[in-house]
């Protein structure tokens, strides 16, 4: 027999078409939702943060002046720190001792779907990327707490379609990648890109396949292989120029970690994949591509999940950088005669860890450089950050809403190219061109550096 709240459950329909249950419907939404809030709480240290947060937590709403969403929106739910006290209202509620006591007494507080529901879409409203913290008078990481709620919301059964397929497939299939790519296809258009590099440059510059000892391990955006080839030509042109040794390993070639989007415990697994490869190949280091969120999640969580000392981690653009200031690097400064603006990633600029390298390496060889306002670690986001970039059913509001102020921002520079080192950034900042009609071309930073960088001519 069916009870009256089970069947309302059965016929209440899903407000946000781009989630998908992950785990079975076994009990109703609300015991699911405090039940993966206690085994998260058990199974990592977002506890210390929480109590600390809900100790010094205030409403004053300086986060509102440095959140573009809420800029361009004008919705007082889209205040981070709004978004912040609903968790933190539901874990002082259950996981505090006096909360658990004055709900029981008073029967106040408690948690309901529709609460659940709103959780559910304020936070993927939210691209965190933390320039809100900048803001914050008491050091409150809004972004972080949007992560930790979704990371709860996927292990209660709710998490977008996009990022649950991609991961499955690099976790579960038979590609083992997120952008299901076959190693015979990589293999071939490997192929094929030194072919264009031998015509374009008059050299070889090989792309090595599972290479035993090499210095790096090269880990891009596995979406680099087929769709930002002048990133990938720019980055072995850059390798091969330095004389560096390193690696493209064939069991595991995927930069990409979504993980850091939605959920800790598919970031590990991923972390993990990477850690393996490393140790097969017997790499020293990692190397990661042009690729904001898997630059900063290798580089925060390797030593978080290795076991036996962590391989150090360096962005291509770091190493970039030091090629130059080497004299390793031929570039050309009359190869690039357009204006050129630099947009600044969220995941490797707002901790300060990428800032001035690529506007280094820019400047040596761009002779029409100019800045947008603000920038570096205050710079706003492109506005598919957060995974955002990644859900064709949120197009609408990153269009019409999270990326007019980053559509602003480019106009105003006059600029003819964008320079981003991240392929999800490039796939927002391309869309906002097309959607503002922004007459620019959204590029790499090593599209630019394959256009200038000279080499001497084989000898026949």
């Amino acid at each position: 027999m069916i009870t009256t709240k089970e069947a309302e459950g059965k016929s209440r329909k899903s407000p946000y078409p781009f989630y998908v249950e992950q785990v079975p419907k076994s009990g109703d939404k609300v015991e699911r939702f405090l039940s993966a809030f206690a085994v998260i709480l058990h199974h990592s240290n977002y506890r210390f943060l929480l109590d600390m947060y809900i100790q010094v937590t205030a409403h004053c709403a300086r986060c509102a002046t440095s959140c573009q969403v809420y800029q361009a929106s004008g919705d007082p739910r889209d205040v981070p720190c709004y978004r912040t006290s609903l968790l933190l209202d539901v874990y002082r509620r259950y996981f505090t001792p006096q909360g658990w006591f004055t709900g029981k007494l008073w029967d106040v507080g408690n948690l309901t779907e529709a609460r659940i529901d709103e959780m559910a879409k304020l936070f993927y409203r939210c691209t965190a990327c933390r320039r809100c913290k900048l803001e914050c008078p008491m050091g409150i990481d809004h972004g972080l707490m949007t992560r930790l709620g979704r990371y709860i919301l996927s292990e209660t059964g709710i998490a977008p379609k996009g990022l649950v397929v991609s991961v499955r497939e690099q976790l579960e299939g038979k590609t083992g990648n997120t952008s299901a790519i076959p190693l015979p296809a990589l293999m071939d258009n490997l192929e094929f890109l030194q072919d264009e590099l031998r015509e374009s440059k008059g050299i070889t510059i090989p792309f090595p396949i599972d290479q035993t000892g090499a210095e790096y391990i090269f880990f891009p955006a596995v979406s680099d292989y087929l769709m930002e080839a002048d990133t990938l030509m720019g980055n072995a042109a850059v390798l091969h120029a330095a004389r560096i040794p390193w690696t493209i390993g064939s069991q595991y070639f995927d930069g990409i970690n979504y993980g850091l989007f939605y959920n800790d415990w598919i970031l590990g697994r991923i972390i993990q994949k990477l850690l393996a490869e490393t140790q097969r190949l017997g790499a020293d280091k990692i190397l990661i591509g042009e690729c904001g969120h898997a630059a900063r999640s290798a580089r925060q969580f390797v030593p978080t999940f290795s076991q036996n000392g962590a391989p150090p981690v360096v962005s291509v653009i770091e190493l970039t950088w030091q090629a130059i200031q080497s004299g390793k690097l031929d570039l050309d400064p009359a190869a690039i005669p357009e204006r050129v603006t630099y947009h600044d990633p969220c995941n490797i600029s707002r901790s300060g860890w990428i800032v001035d390298q690529p506007r280094n390496i820019l400047r040596s060889f761009v002779k029409n450089y100019v800045e947008m306002q603000p920038n570096g670690k205050e710079n706003y986001c492109c506005g598919g950050g957060g995974g955002l970039v990644s859900l064709d059913e949120m197009h609408d509001l990153r269009m019409q809403v999270i990326a007019k102020t980053k559509a602003e921002q480019i106009r105003a520079t006059g600029a003819d190219i964008v320079v981003s080192p991240c392929a999800n950034c490039k796939k927002q900042l391309r869309e906002i061109a097309t959607y503002y009609k922004l007459p620019v071309q959204i590029v790499g930073l090593h599209d630019l550096i394959l256009r200038a960088i000279q080499f001497k001519p084989e000898k026949a």
